[in-house]
């Protein structure tokens, strides 16, 4: 698989410090890069353009990450798109497995393993992101924060599949700034709940911004609105289950919760362990 055919697209803004280290880590994947830059004051744009980026100066007067990113993929060239965040790199040994993959030329979207490090070194998350998909006018992204463009991949006819590619994020950052972005996001995505009460993936993203914020109630409350709006989605049931159980202590409405997600996931480990653990705990109760 040629590099070439590889556009690899990001959004920064003060990235200095960190470009290079992404930029390194695909080296050998990138036949182009392309850097939307939303306001930066120190040398990133310059080390990008060192670099061989093409820079692409973006208003962010009004916070929209889809339509930064989106903006990136409209100057993009090569048939597939490489998305990556400054502070993320791709594991050297994925390498070889975007080339082989991009290579195939299916039409899907491919979800990379992120490893998010925060401060603690041992304090690893991981989840999973669309990072690598085929270069097309109907893929775009949905969303001013939490941008996603599952579903445009969807609509497409496209497939979501996931794969063992992995990327690292350093995700160390001052406790007060992220407070202060969490509540930001949250005045933005009620904006976009408001204005589409249909897009239920909005709602997600606002009960994990309250659960950041320790907001616990709030986050329960969406988790339980999701759960009845998704009535066959045995994944909101069981996180209405985990509220239940751990924060708002309804053991009742806990044990329907993810009675109801082993209904509908028939073996579903995580609703079964649940389940065991409070039958466990009541059991000793009564000893």
């Amino acid at each position: 698989m040629a590099g070439e055919a590889i556009s690899l697209c990001m959004i920064v803004k003060d990235a200095e410090r960190q470009l290079p280290q992404c930029f390194d880590s695909v080296a050998d994947v990138a036949g182009e890069m392309i850097v939307v830059d939303t306001g930066s004051t120190d040398s990133t744009r310059q080390i990008a353009a060192a670099r061989g980026a093409k820079v692409i100066p973006f208003d962010f007067t009004r916070i929209d990450f889809a339509g930064a990113r989106n903006c990136g993929l409209a100057s993009a060239s090569g048939q597939w798109i490489l998305v990556l965040d400054a502070d993320e790199a791709l594991h050297p040994d994925s390498v070889l497995l975007v080339r082989e993959i991009a290579g195939r030329g299916e039409n899907a979207g491919y979800y990379f393993e992120r490893l998010n490090r925060q401060a603690e070194p041992r304090n690893e998350i991981a989840d999973y992101v669309v990072r690598l998909f085929p270069n097309r006018p109907d893929h775009r992204y949905r969303g001013r924060v939490h941008e996603t463009i599952d579903a445009s991949i969807l609509a497409g006819g496209g497939r979501l599949v996931r794969t063992a590619i992995r990327i690292d994020h350093d995700f160390a950052r001052d406790p007060e700034a992220r407070r202060r972005r969490n509540l930001l996001y949250v005045a933005i995505l009620e904006e976009e709940i408001a204005a589409d009460p249909t897009d239920y993936s909005r709602l997600d993203f606002l009960a994990a911004e309250y659960h950041q914020l320790g907001m616990f109630d709030k986050a329960a409350g969406i988790a339980e609105r999701l759960a009845m709006l998704r009535p066959l989605d045995p994944e909101s049931h069981l996180r209405a289950g985990v509220y239940h159980l751990l924060y708002k202590v309804d053991r009742s409405r806990a044990r329907a919760d993810f009675t109801e997600a082993l209904r509908l996931r028939p073996g579903y480990a995580e609703a079964q362990s649940f389940l065991q653990s409070m039958d466990q705990q009541e059991r000793a109760e009564g000893d």
